[in-house]
């Protein structure tokens, strides 16, 4: 730290936060100032998983973007440091919002904040990726076919028992891919508790949790955020079955048309939107059941992993559901 920011002094105390399911998080204090340290796990990782590179990578590029982050110090890729690969940020004080209904949030600022995570992920996905030095940090084209693929096969190695609802949606997915002609910087995981809150205003001050970006279609992001309005109260703190006109938070509909309206683009098909949604569940489940194996083998981030693990079968069953409902499987 004191090779690569001026002025850091020790004595260092060090504390892990809690919520993260993938790559561990601490909170590192120095006498002067906080930083946050975001390392690989422990223990055999699944090809490509974790990259905390490519974390470092993207927010060093973004410093020059209107993107809300916390800005990047070093990156270490020498495990025998602290164990595992890790980079340096700096620690934002905020609010971090973990539930949908926004309970702790004055009633007439929820839409404010609705209407600013759109807002935010409308200004990243307005970014020129090629401009700031990420023409190759993913491939432009065919971003739901290969991730259809890169989730199929990350649940395939971690898979701990048969989940009908994830057999149906790993066949049938593959055989209704919308026509994927937009290319983007996409965060992979953009959701309420992945961003930091200014303490008193509806404004982002930063975004986290940068392990899945990469570059692909931007409407899949969108969809991944507005997940929430199909994800149950318990154990996701999701919207379905809420009434959200009366907790004065905006519609899904909404919002995607907040987006488009932003990004000056065409409205979103239904059926393709229903897609769109359908697999950002089957990636949560097969990210979950990533935890869950973990949690398994003794090597989770998180005391939680476990029990997060055990949603899968949950999540994958209101997927399927969702598509028959929909899109008439």
């Amino acid at each position: 730290m004191q090779a690569s920011i001026p002025g850091v002094v020790g004595p260092l105390k060090s504390e892990q936060f809690t919520g993260g399911q993938s790559n561990p998080t601490y909170l590192v204090r120095t006498p002067g100032r906080n930083f946050v340290l975001r390392s690989k796990p422990g223990g055999k990782l699944l090809p490509s998983a974790h990259a905390v590179e490519r974390e470092f990578r993207v927010l060093r590029a973004l410093e020059t973007s209107d993107v809300p982050i916390a800005r990047v110090y070093a990156l270490c890729e020498d495990s025998e440091v602290i164990g595992s690969p890790f980079y340096l940020m700096n620690y934002v004080e905020g609010r971090v919002f973990w539930n949908a209904a926004l309970p702790e949030v004055a009633p007439d600022q929820r839409r404010a904040v609705y209407a600013e995570m759109v807002r935010v992920q409308a200004t990243l996905h307005s970014v020129d990726y090629r401009e700031i030095g990420l023409a190759d940090f993913g491939k432009a084209g065919n971003y739901v076919s290969r991730q259809v693929l890169r989730w199929t096969e990350q649940y395939r190695a971690s898979e701990t028992e048969k989940i009908d609802g994830m057999d149906h949606l790993m066949e049938w997915l593959p055989q209704r891919i919308p026509l994927d002609e937009h290319a983007s910087i996409v965060h992979g995981d953009f959701r309420l508790d992945n961003v930091i809150f200014h303490p008193h205003a509806p404004r982002i001050l930063a975004v986290l949790d940068w392990e899945l970006s990469t570059i692909g279609n931007p409407l899949v992001d969108l969809a991944y955020f507005c997940m929430r309005y199909h994800l149950p109260v318990t154990g996701f703190f999701g919207l379905r079955g809420l009434d959200t006109n009366g907790l004065l938070i905006p519609s899904e509909s909404e919002c995607v048309a907040q987006y488009c309206k932003l990004r000056g683009t065409e409205p979103v098909p239904p059926q393709e939107w229903a897609y769109y949604i359908a697999f950002c569940m089957f990636r949560l489940a097969a990210i979950l059941q990533g935890v869950l194996a973990r949690a398994l083998q003794g090597n989770a981030s998180n005391e939680t992993a476990m029990q997060m693990g055990q949603r899968t079968r949950s999540i994958a069953e209101l997927a399927w559901s969702l598509v028959k409902e929909s899109c008439g499987a």
